[in-house]
């Protein structure tokens, strides 16, 4: 194969442009990766690294027999992602769910891609839009798009982008929280790799605390918006805890707060609710507040968030947050191999195109990569099965989707095309999907399938 001389330049260094960095490497195709941080930051980032996780520390369920976003991580572990690979070799107790410790995790993608000798890392902003030179760009900038470039585009597409507000959850220091009052315990006891079915620190309310918490949370003071913020939704997958309250009384008694599976051992019973911790770093040292994404001001969380009991006395390593996403309306911008149909040496990849979650702007940052770099060495490539999560979820954002209803969308088997023959109505679909679309990916040039119960 002779190799290109001519770079791809990749526009975002979060998941979804450094997973299409690597896949454009991994094919012997140079990369300039452009990322703005640390010399411009963002409302929501910390620091400057590579594929910094900014909400919570979870790629959620790793079940492939039973949950879409699991089949997802094991289709991209056979497509040789780093960001699954990263994720396995920092992962932290969380029950059967992927959590990672994020400082570690961000450390492994940056250091992957720095010793790569095809990736060239350049620190700066695109103001505008690439110049004309580049002739295959990926665009990555993410849910948090600096303005001036999203301008441009708007410009370009003379589409409006869309826009919802994502919130990020508090951080508490594990030494901070009054252990005679907790318990440990996953739900249903159910333990995952690294785990052992007693995850997750338990925080049980009555019905009277339960009340008082949800009131105070009512009554407690938020951020104010700016004028053209107001009209910007939420994301109903990420909704401000004190929205979920406004809902009703028992609206987070049946969410984030609900006590199912669990028992209290000091009772014997199961709470009336129950605020679930979850180990946020390898030293676990860290837990952040499971579901509890917010924008109340800072005082008022410190407040509102130690009526919980055993939070009493908790110290926060990082309170919660708002900051607003942008995305594309994709099933009316790009084609399907992702590219800016007003400009098609533009593919545009990760959140910005209208997916919802860490693991799905990663692979959609794995297809761009590949799509991009097979038009580098001028090769076909398909489209993945749409049988496949990868599949599933490219084409509902590129044409599956109601373009004048379009939001952002995770993963989930109400994507991909009906089993043939339908099993019937009480028939457990899940497990078919899976392993349809597991036997359907091995047509696609997607690499061999790494060792049992690793990453690539």
């Amino acid at each position: 194969m002779t190799r290109p001389t001519n770079a791809v330049h990749v526009i975002g260094g979060g998941l979804a442009g450094s997973e299409a960095a690597w896949q454009l490497a991994r094919e012997g195709v140079p990369v300039v990766l452009h990322e703005m941080r640390p010399l411009r930051m963002t409302e929501a980032h910390q620091g400057g690294g590579l594929a910094e996780l900014v909400c919570s520390n979870s790629f959620r369920s790793d079940d492939a027999a039973r949950n879409a976003v699991g089949l997802l991580h094991a289709e991209m572990r056979r497509c040789n992602s780093l960001i699954l690979r990263a994720a396995d070799a920092h992962r932290v107790p969380a029950g059967a769910a992927l959590a990672v410790d994020r400082i570690g995790f961000s450390a492994a993608v940056e250091a992957a891609l720095a010793a790569e000798p095809l990736v060239v890392i350049r620190r700066e902003e695109i103001t505008g839009l690439p110049p004309a030179a580049w002739d295959e760009v990926i665009v990555a900038t993410g849910p948090l798009t600096a303005p001036a470039f999203a301008d441009a585009l708007a410009a370009l597409t003379g589409e409006n982008a869309l826009a919802f507000f994502d919130a990020i959850a508090p951080i508490v220091y594990r030494d901070t929280i009054d252990f005679d009052r907790v318990w440990f315990q996953s739900r249903y006891d159910k333990g995952g790799p690294g785990g052992n079915g007693a995850d997750y620190i338990n925080c049980p309310l009555d019905r009277e605390q339960y009340a008082a918490f949800i009131a105070a949370l009512l009554a407690g003071e938020t951020i104010d918006f700016r004028d053209w913020e107001k009209s910007t939704p939420y994301f109903d997958g990420c909704l401000p805890i004190e929205v979920m309250a406004g809902r009703g009384p028992d609206t987070l008694r049946w969410g984030p707060m609900k006590p199912v599976g669990l028992r209290d051992p000091k009772t014997g019973r199961r709470p009336y609710a129950v605020v679930q911790l979850r180990q946020d770093n390898a030293l676990a040292t860290l837990y952040n507040i499971v579901g509890f994404q917010t924008k109340l001001r800072h005082s008022e969380q410190r407040t509102v968030f130690r009526m919980v009991p055993g939070l009493e006395g908790a110290e926060f390593a990082r309170l919660g947050g708002l900051h607003r996403n942008t995305f594309l309306n994709s099933p009316r911008l790009l084609d399907g191999q992702l590219r800016l149909r007003a400009m098609p040496r533009l593919r545009f990849a990760g959140q910005i195109t209208g997916v919802e979650g860490y693991v799905e702007s990663a692979a959609i940052g794995l297809l761009a990569g590949r799509f991009a770099a097979a038009a580098r060495l001028r090769q076909q490539i398909d489209l993945p099965p749409a049988t496949t999560a990868l599949g599933a979820l490219l084409a509902h954002i590129t044409g599956a989707a109601e373009p004048r209803t379009f939001q952002p969308m995770n993963v989930n088997f109400g994507l991909f095309p009906l089993l043939s023959p339908d099993p019937g109505r009480h028939a457990d679909r899940k497990p078919l999907y899976a392993s349809r679309a597991l036997a359907d990916l091995a047509a696609w040039p997607a690499g061999p399938a790494p060792p049992e119960g690793g990453s690539p």
